[in-house]
C-alpha cells in the first residue's frame, strides 16, 4: 500500500505539518471541522471537513499514517475530555477495521507528568498522576490509543511551545518589574517550527527500528522562569523581575530524546534570539 497521511487538526501545528508533507511530495490530507477556505493549505494537499469524533472506518481506511494534533476550543474540563479523549476513544473503537494503518502519532503534552518538585524526567520515567483534569484526559487518551494500536502508536509530548506568534514570555518580560518569580520554578521550551519538524520526521521515518514509542519534544536546556525572564529583560532593555527565594523547587526538568540534528534551535536562547530579531 502506498503511504498516505491524514493529519487530524489544522491548527498552528497541524496545518504546518500538513503543508510540510505536501511540500515533500507526500500524499497528505488535512482534516478539520471548519471549511477549507479557513486554512492556507498547500496546493498539493487534500482536505477533509469532518468532526474527528464522527469519522467512519471507511473514511480512515485509505490512510497508512495518521497524526492527531488537536487542541480544545476552550480551556475547560469538558473541552479537554471531548477533544483529546473523545477523539482517541472513537478512533480506538475503529482499530479492528483499519488494516492499512501502519503508524498512529498522537501529540500529547509534557503536562501529563505530575512531577512538580524540579525532578529530572526522561523517556523511562512514568508520569505521576497530573493535578490538572485536562492533563489527566490527555494521559488517558495516550493509553487508549496504545491499548488499541499497540506498537503502531507513537506518542510525542511537547514541552512549552513558543514562536513568532507565541509571545507570552516576551510580553511578561516587557512588564517584569511588576512581577515576583520563584527562584527555582523549572520550565522547558521548544520552538514551534522545531516541533513541526519533529512530527514530520516521526511520520515519515521509514526505518521502524529507529523509531521510539515516546518522544519528549523539548530542547536541550531546561530553564527557570526567573532565568528566562531575566535574560529576555536584558535583550529588551526592560527592568528585571523580583525574585522569591522562599519557595522550593517546582516544575520539572526534561531530558530531550529528540535527535539533535532534528532541531534547528536546541537551546531556547537561539530560538528567542530569532524571535526578538523580528519584533
Amino acid at each position: 500500500m502506498a503511504t498516505n497521511f491524514l493529519i487530524i487538526g489544522q491548527g498552528d501545528i497541524g496545518l504546518p505539518v500538513t503543508n510540510a508533507l505536501a511540500a515533500q511530495g507526500k500524499a497528505v490530507t488535512g482534516l478539520a471541522r471548519g471549511v477549507q477556505t479557513n486554512y492556507e493549505l498547500h496546493a498539493a494537499a487534500q482536505f477533509l471537513q469532518a468532526d474527528a469524533t464522527q469519522l467512519t472506518a471507511e473514511q480512515l481506511q485509505p490512510f497508512s499514517h495518521i497524526a492527531i494534533i488537536v487542541t480544545p476550543n476552550e480551556y475547560s474540563e469538558t473541552a479537554y475530555r471531548h477533544t483529546y479523549l473523545g477523539i482517541a476513544e472513537h478512533i480506538a473503537d475503529l482499530a479492528d477495521h483499519l488494516p492499512n494503518l501502519q503508524r498512529l502519532v498522537f501529540i500529547s503534552s509534557t503536562g501529563v507528568y505530575g512531577q512538580d518538585a524540579g525532578e529530572w524526567i526522561d523517556e523511562t520515567v512514568q508520569p505521576l498522576p497530573p493535578k490538572r483534569q485536562g492533563s489527566q484526559y490527555i494521559l488517558a487518551a495516550e493509553k487508549t490509543l496504545q491499548n488499541a494500536f499497540v506498537n503502531k502508536t507513537i506518542i510525542i509530548r511537547p514541552s512549552g511551545i513558543y514562536g513568532k506568534q507565541r509571545l507570552m514570555r516576551i510580553r511578561q518580560a516587557q512588564k517584569a518589574d511588576s512581577i515576583i518569580l520563584p527562584a527555582y520554578e523549572w520550565t522547558n521550551r521548544i520552538i514551534d517550527t522545531d516541533l513541526v519538524t519533529v512530527i514530520v520526521k516521526v511520520l515519515t521515518l521509514t526505518d521502524n527500528t529507529r523509531l521510539k514509542p515516546l518522544y519528549i519534544a523539548t530542547d536541550y536546556r531546561p530553564v527557570t522562569s526567573y532565568e528566562l525572564t531575566c535574560w529576555l529583560c536584558e535583550q529588551l532593555g526592560t527592568a528585571q523581575p523580583s525574585i522569591d527565594m522562599t519557595k522550593g523547587a517546582s516544575g520539572k526538568r526534561l531530558h530531550s530524546n529528540i535527535p539533535l540534528d532534528w532541531l534547528n534551535y536546541p537551546d531556547w536562547q537561539l530560538g528567542y534570539q530569532l524571535i526578538l530579531a523580528t519584533l
